[in-house]
């Protein structure tokens, strides 16, 4: 069988356990295609998958290949796949059944979307799960719509700084809360308001919005209830939002995981052909380096994206 590098878990804990090994290059079933993945992105939930944080994944389910969003090459296709060929260029938001951190991904062809022209691999490599996200969080969840003012916790961040652009995109007023190093950065993204969460206070400055989408959680999210128009809506990667406080302002809530969409992953691509969306990536590694892309993601700041280049 032909081999592949890939990065695999064994044991929870710290970055070190990150192990770069040789396994199987994985043959694509019926619906699938076999992707050489030129590079993946690198989120929160693997860290937290890693330290054993995620109640999604136990010991049981050890050892796994982390990463949930990869750009590649189509380099193979199973049977009943008609609409895509070997060499098309391709991204995709991964299930949970499977990890990018390898040289070779078998992916659901109805998981897959074509990568936009004008970025590179590692650009693309870093939008899939974040855009998702922030669509589903935005979209689906919030029911966000043209004219609606939308406050984003975090906008400099990985989910944060592709959701403001997407807000603003749709036509709605963006509002965000990021760190002192984040203000001039998300100015540039085109938020309406930029808030300094260390010297500012958002329920202080702003008028009522109709909708919070929170990425940070804690007294952040507490804080915002009261920012809320009656009626409206606080939406949280985090968790469920407090229900109690909730029907005391007479709002509603929404906790959610954003799951893989393809069409949805279609649309962002089409804003970032035209120019309404662009995807920041501040450090690319190479997946031998995968433990000091995690050390990065989980003890220092970050703007945009980190990414590790595997071809």
């Amino acid at each position: 069988m032909a081999k592949m590098k890939a990065i695999r878990i064994h044991d929870f804990g710290a970055p070190e356990v990150l192990k770069l090994e040789q396994l199987e290059r994985p043959v694509p079933a019926a619906g699938e295609v076999l992707v050489r993945v030129l590079a993946a992105s690198v989120n929160p939930v693997d860290w937290k998958i890693r330290s054993g944080n995620y109640g999604a994944i136990g010991e049981d389910d050890l050892p796994i290949i982390p990463g949930r969003d990869i750009c590649g090459e189509i380099v193979a296709v199973g049977e009943d796949v008609g609409h895509f060929s070997p060499g098309d260029r391709v991204f995709a938001f991964l299930d949970m059944a499977r990890g990018g951190y390898a040289e070779y991904v078998a992916v659901p062809a109805e998981e897959l979307a074509a990568v936009p022209q004008s970025l590179s691999a590692e650009e693309a490599a870093a939008v899939p799960l974040a855009g998702i996200t922030a669509w589903q969080g935005l979209f689906d969840h919030g029911g966000l719509e043209e004219g609606q003012r939308v406050l984003v916790h975090g906008g400099g961040g990985g989910v944060g700084h592709l959701a403001v652009q997407i807000a603003k995109a749709k036509g709605a007023w963006v509002a965000t809360t990021v760190s002192p190093e984040d203000v001039v950065f998300a100015r540039k993204l085109g938020a309406d308001r930029v808030i300094d969460y260390k010297s500012e206070l958002f329920e202080g400055i702003l008028d009522p919005v109709d909708m919070v989408f929170d990425l940070v959680g804690g007294e952040t999210r507490a804080r915002s209830f009261q920012l809320l128009k009656e009626g409206g809506i606080l939406v949280s990667t985090l968790g469920e939002p407090d229900g109690e406080t909730a029907s005391k302002f007479n709002i509603r809530t929404a906790g959610y995981m954003a799951r893989p969409n393809a069409a949805q992953l279609a649309e962002i691509a089409d804003l970032i052909e035209r120019r309404k969306l662009r995807v920041c990536v501040q450090q690319t590694l190479q997946l031998s380096e995968a433990a000091k892309a995690h050390e990065v993601l989980e003890n220092q700041h970050t703007q945009g994206k980190v990414v590790l280049s595997i071809a």
